[in-house]
């Protein structure tokens, strides 16, 4: 071999140690990090990952970047600066930015899944996803409140949310199943609708309003609400507790308010007492406003209990006082319970005893005698 060949094999060597050198020190300085390794997540989820490649040497680094690895099925997107990327170069000392984002399937097995962002030949990045729960490729109607309590004159809202868990645009009709009498209006986006149209993996927030009948009787009502397509459907459960309208009237059987009595004497007068609501009343108590020296008694002194709907007599004793005059005088009466009350006015003529007309009628006669008597003595005079 010649001098000259020698050398120029000694400088070939001597060329191709200092590039695998300088490759391996360059490899060696650029990094790739993000701070979330391994995640859990649900099927169906979007997972948007921050990763920084760092260059640690004193040399532009220029390098090819991608994903290698994604399981089947799945999708990823990576950028920088907004722009879909496939090589990037970063300053000696310096950091650019990447977005990895990527979609989990809907229809995926519960797991461990894992993949991998290649900066170059330098070095590479794991990443970890654990998929929580197996896929379920349906719909899901959801509520965080689905009971609720009032009266029958108050409207019930409640908030849902529906969300399409397939792969496919789903156009869901949704309907309630409201007792006879209720009013149910169904919302979305503030607009009332009976149909409303929701993408793969994407949820819609429902507003149901809940009226029920004025004359409901208190209780529990529940209202299955549906949302169905033509190959997906799901339901809640409402449920409605009516405490119920508290409300009472106190008459008579005929509706006649008004009666008669002799000074001195007693009269019992038939009363009605009516639960108009839609809550049994408990406890009804009665009290009187009468004139002086009058009495007013009742029979019986309290209703225990009284159904929504129904009625119960009462017999009310009036008890005249002996010096009342002749005249109308007015009883109020009330009958009542913690939750309301209602009044009644009872118009009362009194009649002098037959006694003191008699002695009245005497008084006139013996009056007028004695003037006839006198006529006749004076009166030729």
């Amino acid at each position: 071999m010649s001098t000259r060949t020698k050398w120029l094999s000694l400088s070939l060597t001597l060329l191709f140690q200092l590039v695998f050198i300088g490759t391996y020190a360059a490899g060696t300085g650029v990094e790739l990090y993000t701070p979330y390794t391994r995640i859990s997540v649900p099927p169906g989820e979007t997972i948007n990952y921050n990763i920084e490649v760092i260059n640690n040497t004193s040399q532009i680094q220029t390098m090819p970047v991608k994903v290698i690895g994604m399981p089947r099925g799945w999708d990823s997107q990576l950028k920088s600066g907004g722009w879909k990327i496939s090589q990037i170069s970063v300053l000696p000392g310096k950091k650019e930015k990447l977005s990895l984002k990527v979609d989990v399937p809907l229809k995926i097995n519960k797991g461990s899944y894992h993949f991998k962002v290649l900066a170059g030949g330098y070095t590479s990045l794991l990443l970890n996803v654990v998929v929580s729960k197996r896929g379920t490729y349906q719909t899901e109607f959801t509520t965080d409140q689905p009971n609720m309590k009032g009266n029958s004159k108050a409207s019930f809202t409640f908030k849902a949310k529906l969300k399409n868990s397939t792969a496919d645009n789903q156009l869901y009709a949704i309907k309630a199943d409201a007792p006879r009498g209720w009013n149910v209006t169904i919302k979305a986006s503030y607009k009332e609708v009976a149909s409303v149209n929701i993408a793969p993996n994407e949820s819609k927030d429902i507003t149901i309003q809940i009226k029920p009948p004025s004359e409901v009787k208190a209780g529990t009502y529940r209202i299955p609400v549906t949302a169905s397509s033509g190959t997906t459907s799901a339901e809640i459960a409402l449920e409605v507790v009516i405490t119920g309208t508290f409300n009472m009237d106190l008459t008579t059987p005929t509706g006649l308010l008004s009666t008669d009595i002799t000074a001195g004497d007693q009269k019992q007068v038939e009363f009605l007492v009516q639960n108009t609501g839609s809550s049994d009343l408990k406890d009804i108590n009665f009290d009187v406003t009468q004139p002086t020296d009058w009495k007013v008694t009742f029979d019986p002194k309290k209703i225990i209990d009284l159904e929504a709907g129904h009625a119960t007599k009462v017999m009310a004793t009036i008890q005249a006082s002996k010096k009342a005059i002749a005249g109308d005088y007015v009883t109020k009466i009330e009958a009542k319970t913690p939750e309301v009350g209602t009044k009644a006015e009872l118009r009362v003529t009194v009649k002098t005893p037959m006694l003191w007309g008699w002695i009245g009628v005497f008084i006139i006669l013996l009056a007028l005698g004695s003037v006839f008597y006198l006529f006749r003595k004076y009166g030729r005079r």
